[in-house]
């Protein structure tokens, strides 16, 4: 452990969002962090993403949540239709109600837009430095001195490294020499413009229709200038996880015998991001001595809880807390942090697989799935809702 007068240093390696937040929370302990970035440019690439109370708490902990609520647009419902006979099987209310029993909303904002109101914040904070185009190739993790290589041969030290490298982590191989489990499960991502979207389905709430093996999801971005419209099917291929672009002709072919309602937004993105997807199982442990993981690549998931970047938010803030709360032992701070984050992470990766299966029921299971929460109230709702959705940084080093 460095001496009272010296800063600690911290890699983190990864310019995504859990990479930007974690770097955030650790100058707030007074630790100086060098942010390592493969990309060319530090940005997020995809369309939108949902943000629960719990991430707007984070949020206001990093200091940055009243530039992410600017950007947000703030629904009043989560809905799930069924996607065969067009009918409703839930809707929730996340209006007042809501607000005040988990004492933040529920928004949607595009990734980039979360992205940027970070980013901000960063770039402002004088004992950050991050490097684009570092592809980082090799590392030494042992010791109380870590090292680690890029492809230029470039040279980086620090006292400890946090990997934040996405689902393909170089410094999870390291650390753990594990494999991602590539989930069958195909995502398409668009963005569409407010005047391509079917006048009856401009509605200000994640909307989610439910199909035999697949689903659709639309929301409004960017005050309702542009739709979020994501596609999930469950592939025929032997997928590989990966980016490319995607085509309407895959699309269509996964999505005959679902209603005419939704079945229409299939024809109005002029282009498509197709996402092979993948999860991990849970373990145990995410490092050693003075490196851990944060985010994807510590607990990927899929998307079905729409809980991703929102975990990764709440990874940071606790990672902070865990080292403020640890006298600058940065060891002890990280098995702190990991004993908290790793119960509730997999909790959330096997609920997530659960309701993928629930969305994407069929058949009778499908008929079982329409009546699960019939005569349910709202605050039915949010009870069962209350564990993922009530976190807080006052509890979040509590087991």
């Amino acid at each position: 452990m460095n001496s009272p007068q010296a800063k600690q240093k911290v890699i983190v390696v990864g310019g995504g969002i859990g990479g930007l937040a974690a770097a955030l929370a650790l100058t707030r302990q007074g630790i100086q962090v060098q942010l390592l970035e493969q990309a060319d440019e530090i940005a997020e690439i995809g369309a939108g993403i949902q943000l629960g109370p719990n991430a707007y708490a984070a949020l206001d902990a990093l200091g940055v949540g009243e530039a992410a609520r600017r950007r947000s647009v703030f629904t009043d419902h989560i809905i799930m239709m069924d996607a065969v006979d067009a009918k409703e099987v839930i809707r929730i209310d996340v209006g007042e109600a809501f607000q005040k029993r988990f004492g933040n909303p529920y928004g949607v904002i595009h990734r980039a837009d979360i992205h940027k109101s970070i980013l901000e914040a960063v770039e402002k904070d004088p004992l950050i430095s991050f490097h684009t185009s570092t592809r980082v190739v090799s590392m030494d993790l042992q010791g109380s001195r870590m090292v680690l290589i890029d492809s230029n041969e470039r040279r980086y030290e620090a006292d400890a490294v946090i990997g934040c490298d996405g689902v393909k982590s170089v410094v999870r191989t390291h650390l753990l020499g594990d494999k991602p489990r590539v989930t069958g499960h195909v995502v398409y991502r668009a963005v569409v413009e407010r005047a391509s979207m079917p006048e009856e389905l401009r509605i200000n709430a994640p909307v989610l229709w439910a199909g035999p093996r697949c689903h659709l999801v639309h929301y409004p971005l960017r005050g309702g200038e542009q739709y979020n419209l994501v596609v999930t099917f469950h592939s025929r291929e032997e997928e590989e996880w990966g980016v490319r672009d995607g085509s309407k002709e895959e699309v269509l072919s996964y999505f005959e015998g679902i209603h005419e309602i939704p079945h229409q937004l299939l024809h109005t993105p002029s282009s498509w991001r197709r996402w092979a997807t993948a999860d991990r199982e849970p373990v145990e442990a995410w490092g050693v001595g003075n490196a851990t993981l944060l985010g994807d690549a510590a607990h990927p998931m899929s998307q079905y809880l729409a809980q991703g970047a929102c975990m990764a938010l709440e990874d940071a803030v606790t990672l902070g807390e865990a080292v403020k709360a640890s006298a600058g032992d940065l060891a002890a701070a990280f098995r702190r942090y990991e004993s908290v984050r790793i119960t509730r992470t997999a909790r959330v990766v096997w609920s997530t697989r659960e309701m993928g299966r629930i969305y994407h029921a069929k058949g009778v299971e499908r008929l079982v799935r329409n009546n699960l929460w019939k005569g349910k109230g709202q605050n039915d709702f949010y009870n069962g809702m209350s564990w993922l959705y009530s976190w807080s940084v006052a509890s979040c080093l509590e087991s």
